[in-house]
């Protein structure tokens, strides 16, 4: 099936086909190009697998928003985005965002704490907050490095939103007490339970 416009194709484009051909206004990338640069761009925010993008890449050939050249160095072949694909990609990008879907394997297991042990709880907890940490420190040094950068502007303002949000986030951690269980309340909540019964 051949797109004749890309707006023929824009109500069935989901937001990772989008994203490829987003990337793929900077210049033709293979898969493995378009992979690397999800991982260490949009990676933190919007999950994507590689088998998922070969298979986004395959899809959007066969409808004609991209075009594949030839296979080059490694067996890497390389994609660039058709006039019918630039189309699409800008009704797509004009299109109400929708709501966030947050997915967080760390908070369904704190919802459900009480299940577990608090000395394996604050283990994991220790893990995920120096993910955030170290996160955080990535996220500021790119922003640093973009400011000023004309061009990435609005790329700056999302690292703002992750920065503010990794914030956000250290400071939640920082709620948690390995004195304090937030099923029975502090040390001093307890005593004075025990003492008014």
């Amino acid at each position: 099936m051949t797109c004749q416009s890309g707006l023929c194709q824009v109500a069935g484009l989901n937001p990772t086909a989008a994203s490829l051909l987003g990337f793929l206004h900077q210049g033709p990338m293979a898969g493995w190009d378009l992979a690397q640069l999800v991982e260490t761009t949009i990676g933190d925010f919007w999950n994507v697998t590689r088998s998922q993008i070969y298979r986004e890449l395959r899809s959007l050939q066969d409808i004609g928003l991209v075009e594949a050249g030839e296979t080059g160095v490694r067996e890497r072949r390389p994609y660039s985005i058709t006039d019918s694909g630039r189309e699409a990609f800008s009704a797509w990008i004009a299109r109400e965002p929708g709501d966030d879907l947050i997915r967080s394997p760390l908070l369904l297991t704190v919802f459900f704490g009480a299940h577990v042990d608090r000395r394996r709880l604050d283990r994991f907890l220790a893990v995920h907050r120096l993910r955030h940490e170290e996160r955080l420190e990535h996220y500021r040094v790119l922003a640093a490095a973009l400011s000023g950068v004309a061009e990435m502007a609005w790329t700056v303002h999302a690292l703002r939103y992750g920065i503010e949000h990794e914030e956000a986030v250290l400071r939640w951690f920082a709620g948690f007490s390995a004195a304090a269980d937030p099923a029975t309340g502090s040390d001093g909540d307890r005593r004075r339970l025990r003492h008014a019964r």
